[in-house]
């Protein structure tokens, strides 16, 4: 008999998700999506194998519809009949550090700590709380930030007066779903990096990270305290002058509410080019300066890291470039590794253009992998289940 675990990737202003068969060693049954929240345009998406995908606008721009529409959707599957249990991606958890079933005490925790990440976690107690009315299913929580938590401390620390880590002002680092199931698909190929040796993990979407990994632990991440930090993104700034903030403070009166509008969604790759915050649009812009300066700043800004963290970890075996960027753009993955023969690096053109597993010819191996945080996130959920 089919037993169904429902993975729910709630974002800032998107839903992905996924059914999958728990009694088929986590086949996945469909999968979907609603993308742009809150705004015009949203939609449910859904797809399954040998099917067209299927599609349902949603016409309020409220939250709470989009969360409701999902809801009403799942419940006329015959798959989710059989539904066993729930999993959840939560951007931050602090210092949890390793996934937990959802209890009213967690939640408790998780509204208390909604300020550390006000972008992500109002949606994902949203989601959580739809769920918990409608069904008696257990729900698990699975932490973004849970692979970073063993980092050593040196790596957490952040260079201002000590009182306030007391209040949890420290280096938590995210994306650790795709980082974890990365780590365990490079065990699965047979790479003996994954246990022993030391990769940088390069998550390159909308979002983006880079984690570095020795013996299969984090030892250190491009993202800190919040999302925003690490290189530029598709609209977040990455790192920047603290000195900013306090200048547009004075010369233009930007308050501290519009300057993190700012960096999170109006800087970053559509901050620099002003065309576009994807970077697909960006590369078949070649001829416009400011598309060329956007997708030059992010390549270079990635390549910092890499050689940063290959530092950190005493030399580099494996470097993995994954997510949207990460899986699909040669071109981009070509400007990243171009110059870092001295890190062993050298790119197979051809294994790269045609998006290969492995796509070097160096003593350093890189691999594409392309990542499923709602897998990792099933995987997650059986594991906790005891299953």
């Amino acid at each position: 008999m089919m037993t169904s675990i429902l993975a729910l990737n709630g974002g800032s202003s998107s839903i992905r998700f996924a059914i999958y068969d728990a009694a088929a060693d986590l086949a996945r049954i469909v999968s979907g999506r609603i993308e742009r929240i809150g705004m015009p345009g949203s939609r449910l998406v859904v797809n399954r194998p040998d099917s067209p995908p299927e599609t349902r606008d949603i016409r309020s721009s409220e939250r709470a519809d989009a969360i409701r529409v999902l809801l009403e959707w799942l419940d006329g599957q015959p798959e989710f009949a059989s539904l066993q249990a729930v999993g959840h991606r939560v951007v931050h958890g602090m210092s949890h550090s390793k996934p937990e079933l959802i209890t009213p005490e967690l939640i408790d925790e998780l509204r208390g700590i909604i300020p550390y990440d006000p972008e992500h976690l109002p949606l994902e107690l949203e989601l959580i709380d739809a769920f918990r009315e409608r069904h008696s299913v257990p729900q698990v929580a699975c932490f973004d930030t849970a692979f970073h938590a063993q980092m050593p401390r040196v790596a957490k620390l952040l260079p201002i007066p000590r009182r306030y880590e007391a209040k949890g002002v420290t280096r938590y680092g995210f994306h650790g779903i795709s980082y974890a199931y990365l780590m365990e698909e490079l065990a699965r190929l047979g790479d003996p990096a994954a246990a022993k040796g030391r990769v940088v993990l390069a998550h390159l979407g909308n979002g983006a990270s880079l984690a570095a990994v020795k013996g299969g632990q984090s030892v250190d991440t491009s993202m800190s305290f919040t999302p925003n930090s690490g290189f530029p993104m598709s609209t977040r700034s990455g790192d920047l002058d603290p000195g900013i903030a306090s200048y547009l403070e004075r010369a233009e009166g930007v308050a501290p509410a519009k300057f993190q509008q700012m960096v999170t969604h109006e800087s970053g790759l559509l901050g620099v080019s002003e065309i576009s915050s994807d970077m697909r649009d960006l590369l078949e812009q070649p001829d416009d300066p400011r598309a060329r300066e956007a997708v030059d700043l992010f390549c270079y800004q990635v390549k910092k890291w890499v050689g940063a963290f290959a530092a950190a970890l005493g030399g580099l075996d494996c470097l993995v470039f994954a997510g949207g960027i990460g899986e699909n753009a040669p071109a981009v993955r070509a400007r990243i590794c171009k110059g870092l023969d001295f890190l062993g690096i050298q790119l197979s053109p051809h294994a790269n253009d045609e998006n290969g597993q492995v796509i070097s010819t160096g003593s350093t191996t890189v691999r594409v992998i392309r990542t499923n945080e709602e897998l990792m996130i099933a995987r997650s959920v059986s594991r906790v289940l005891g299953q």
